[in-house]
């Protein structure tokens, strides 16, 4: 019989570390989306603040840092937040995927701003090798453009049209709205209402229209308000 193998998954939160023990290929598919229960990642339903000495996490932290001392829910968040064992292939592999994705996405909407003509993925690719440009294999790609796309106008010259997005959002959802399209792009006026509802007028690359409405409505289930203004190069 083989021998199961067992990792440990990290995450700090809330100025605190902790650490849970877990079989690391379901792990990876469980962050990678893969319909998975949390007990089929899990070797031990304990959370730790370290695990090879056995310590366990109080309960005051947990309660502190996650808000529950449910050990599957917080195992959920410690996976898909946190760090879990890969292999140096297996991150290669991901990140690869992930670059390829990214540099598709420039290249399909960006322009060189002396020609105005599209920019060549070899282009971008050489651009990203020539700069360090960090790439996170778990990231969304839309989350990760508006940084790559800062790092790699340092040596090439491109840019991308740009959308001015309102968006109204009722308070129950605002803090969330706001931390995601922070995230997508630049927050270039906002405010609160007496209701506590946010209204913003948000810039993003102009491919990203379509994930901000989709993510955004999945967070308001469906109750914000979100509208291209204007899209410009």
């Amino acid at each position: 019989m083989t021998k199961k193998r067992v990792g440990i998954a990290r995450l700090d939160r809330g100025g605190q570390h902790f650490e849970i023990l877990v079989d690391p290929d379901v792990a990876l598919e469980f962050k990678l989306g893969k319909p998975l229960g949390v007990d089929k990642v899990l070797v031990h339903e304990e959370i730790y603040i370290d695990a090879k000495k056995g310590l366990r996490a109080p309960a005051e932290s947990l309660k502190k840092a996650f808000g529950t001392t449910d050990a599957r829910k917080i195992a959920e968040v410690i996976i898909r937040e946190g760090e879990i064992p890969m292999t140096a292939e297996q991150r290669r592999r991901l990140t690869e995927e992930k670059r390829r994705q990214i540099v598709e996405w420039i290249s399909r909407n960006c322009i060189d701003v002396r020609t105005k003509a599209p920019v060549p993925p070899q282009r971008v690719e050489s651009a990203l090798k020539q700069v360090h440009a960090a790439i996170d294999p778990f990231k969304p790609v839309e989350e990760q453009i508006p940084r790559i796309l800062k790092e790699i106008q340092k040596t090439l010259p491109i840019k991308a049209a740009t959308a001015r997005v309102a968006v109204h959002v009722p308070a129950a959802y605002a803090q969330r709205v706001k931390g995601l399209v922070a995230r997508m792009g630049k927050i270039a006026g906002e405010s609160f209402n007496s209701d506590g509802s946010w209204d913003a007028t948000v810039e993003i690359p102009a491919g990203m229209q379509d994930v901000l409405v989709s993510k955004v409505n999945n967070i308001s289930r469906g109750e914000a308000n979100i509208r291209v203004v204007e899209v410009v190069f």
